[in-house]
């Protein structure tokens, strides 16, 4: 049972897993680790699995998926019968007054909708993945100098599930540099797979960019696939100026990560974020909502 923090209501609830009797045996028992070791985490599996969900058979599922795990239908752009796949559904885009975005420029926003996990006063080389599993942000970028830049900063952990809107988007108006791709497996990012597979994120593939924001300084981001995550579409042009909440990329079918680091002394997060995070909850946010303010200088 995963239990996630509603800011709005100031209660816990039991967050519905896509697939959760399947993640439990690939993750918890004998039989079930072996074979995520031989085939789950591969690329070919996940490869395999996103090509049917871009099939018109699997548009067979998406009327099911809304059902049982509520998707509101009525701030989608399109309509059930716009969709010729899955994967469609999946990727689905939402109504322009859906997610609105704060006008001042002092609030940073969630990049997407999710679980969210916020830490302040960051180590470089002790980022936690849950209590007791720690990575380093110089093995999950691959680049050290860049990474002792953010000493002492910021670092969310976005975990959106299969059910979430899977677009992720800018926090700040600024502008984007290139993209940077790291080869890895397809771990599921569940907390069942977190609290078992040592340095999840540095394992799975993943890309991530600067972004050197107007009101926040240089931001990294990071977008983590996951097991049948097999493509990370990246929608913006580098070095060319955006907007904030403008759409920076989606993923495709599967539950995925969006994480991002800010420097020290650049940002304070919200108060009930970071008591929920210390307590080991992750709190529920939705693109454009606030989540901090800009530090004063």
């Amino acid at each position: 049972m995963i239990q996630v923090y509603n800011r709005k209501t100031k209660k816990y609830e039991v967050e519905k897993v896509a697939g959760e009797n399947y993640i439990k045996w690939s993750y918890e028992s004998p039989a079930g680790k072996s074979f995520t070791e031989l085939l789950i985490k591969k690329k070919l599996f996940s490869r395999l699995y996103g090509s049917y969900c871009d099939t018109s058979l699997s548009k067979k599922k998406i009327s099911n998926f809304i059902k049982n795990f509520d998707i509101d239908m009525g701030i989608s752009s399109n309509t059930l019968n716009d969709f010729n796949n899955f994967n469609d559904f999946f990727i689905r885009e939402l109504k322009e007054d859906a997610r609105p975005i704060p006008k001042d420029n002092r609030l940073l926003i969630s990049p997407g909708d999710g679980r969210l996990f916020a830490y302040e006063n960051i180590s470089i080389d002790k980022l936690i993945q849950v209590k007791g599993i720690h990575y380093s942000l110089s093995e999950l970028i691959g680049d050290n100098e860049i990474a002792k830049e953010y000493e002492g900063g910021v670092c969310l952990v976005l975990r959106l599930c299969p059910t979430d809107y899977h677009r992720f988007h800018f926090i700040d108006n600024g502008t984007p540099l290139e993209n940077h791709f790291i080869k890895g497996n397809y771990y599921s990012v569940n907390p069942i797979a977190l609290e078992r597979i040592p340095k999840l994120y540095c394992q799975n593939k993943r890309e991530w960019s600067i972004f050197k924001s107007e009101n926040f300084g240089d931001i990294i981001h990071i977008e983590v696939g996951a097991t049948c995550v097999g493509t990370i579409i990246q929608s913006y042009s580098p070095n060319t100026k955006v907007i904030k909440g403008q759409e920076k990329g989606y993923f495709k079918f599967g539950g995925s990560t969006t994480i991002l680091l800010l420097k020290k002394d650049t940002v304070k997060i919200d108060e009930d974020i970071i008591n929920q995070t210390n307590l080991g909850f992750e709190t529920i946010v939705l693109m454009g909502e606030s989540i901090g303010v800009k530090i004063a200088k």
